[in-house]
């Protein structure tokens, strides 16, 4: 029994050292590049300062926006909405995002008023 076992380890040993072999690293690519440090570093200021070459709008220049809105109305809009005491108001913060009558529309008026 014991020059059964011993046998057989001997086998699985003889093989884990036939198969555990180490192959060697040879890298991705083979180093072809002749350039000096000076050159490489002189070729990475010129990439760095020519930009995105993979963009898409590398090409395209400055982009003029012609805009249609009226200026004044856009400043009102914002004027409005930031005197809005609602305006961050969130839906999802009430009960089954739907917010109650009492906050649609304001109790509290921000103008003073003369008492008679």
């Amino acid at each position: 029994m014991k020059n059964t076992k011993f046998i057989a380890a001997a086998a699985l040993s003889l093989l884990a050292v036939a198969g555990a072999h180490a192959e060697t690293y040879e890298g991705v690519h083979p180093l072809t590049n002749g350039y000096s440090r000076a050159e490489v570093q002189s070729q990475g200021v010129a990439a760095a300062r020519s930009g995105n070459a993979y963009s898409d709008v590398a090409d395209s220049g400055v982009q003029t926006i012609v805009s249609t809105a009226d200026r004044a109305k856009i400043q009102a809009e914002a004027v409005a909405k930031a005197h809005d005491p609602l305006q961050s108001l969130d839906r999802r913060a009430f009960f089954r995002d739907e917010v109650p009558a009492a906050y649609k529309k304001p109790s509290v008026s921000f103008t003073r008023q003369a008492g008679l």
